[in-house]
């Protein structure tokens, strides 16, 4: 397994040991690093990471970049794991491997306004390697890990590296209205629970009903049992620190 990450020229790798790379970066975010930082961690059990960027947009707007980095995850998972292993995007965050929960996105900003153009944006990952310890199935039976996947053979060094690479490939591609559509359709077609019942958290209350798809700029479109069609923005997972 190689021990350091080689990561492209656009971007500066930072190991963070045991901290959490996103709390590094979103700390470094805040001090004004510059755009292109990524932390770094890889365990025996998860790999974590964090990217810093520096939207010129409307944060509603920037927030593609989440959406380019989960298609780019995909994209590194695919040359990697076996090709029976199916790879889904929650349009929260979550990472499904084969059905089962095996990881998440995060989303930390200098402000939580759609309109606003931040000074920062920080997109974290982290992707479960191992099972825990105590994992019980019986417990928490939609719970999975990479590994547990018959991926066992996968270098998470590589696979960092390979995340990287294919990140900056379609947020570069995310600059163009072409691009931005290909970034869309990539996304929606990972999308789970698409044409499903799902429960997402908007303004204080729970939007129970169909997931019909996304908006051009990517939120989510609810359709509840009464016939009413919610429009929940990717802004609303964001936190601001």
């Amino acid at each position: 397994m190689n021990l350091v990450p080689r990561f492209p020229p656009l971007l500066h790798g930072l190991a963070t040991g045991p901290t959490n790379p996103f709390t590094v970066a979103c700390d470094q975010a805040k001090e004004g690093v510059d755009a292109g930082l990524l932390t770094w961690s890889v365990g025996f059990d998860r790999m974590r990471a964090a990217l810093v960027l520096a939207p010129e947009t409307a944060l509603e707007v920037a927030m593609i970049g989440y959406c380019a980095t989960a298609v780019a995850l995909q994209n590194a998972l695919g040359v990697l794991v076996p090709p029976e292993t199916a790879v889904h995007l929650q349009w929260d965050g979550g990472l499904r491997l084969n059905g089962g929960s095996s990881g998440k996105f995060y989303f930390a900003a200098s402000t939580s306004d759609p309109k606003a153009v931040p000074d920062w944006l920080v997109i974290g990952l982290e992707l479960h390697l191992e099972l825990p310890m105590d994992y019980d199935p019986a417990k928490t039976p939609d719970l999975t890990a990479l590994y547990a996947e018959g991926c066992g053979d996968i270098d998470p060094i590589e696979l960092l590296e390979s995340w990287a690479r294919h990140s900056i490939l379609w947020i570069n591609e995310s600059e163009t209205a072409a691009g931005r559509a290909n970034v869309h359709r990539e996304f929606a077609g990972l999308l789970w629970k698409k044409g499903e019942q799902v429960s997402i958290p908007f303004q204080g209350q729970t939007i129970t009903g169909t997931l019909m798809g996304l908006d051009e700029s990517f939120g989510a479109l609810i359709k509840t049992e009464q016939g009413q069609t919610h429009l929940i923005s990717l802004t609303t997972l964001v936190k601001e620190v």
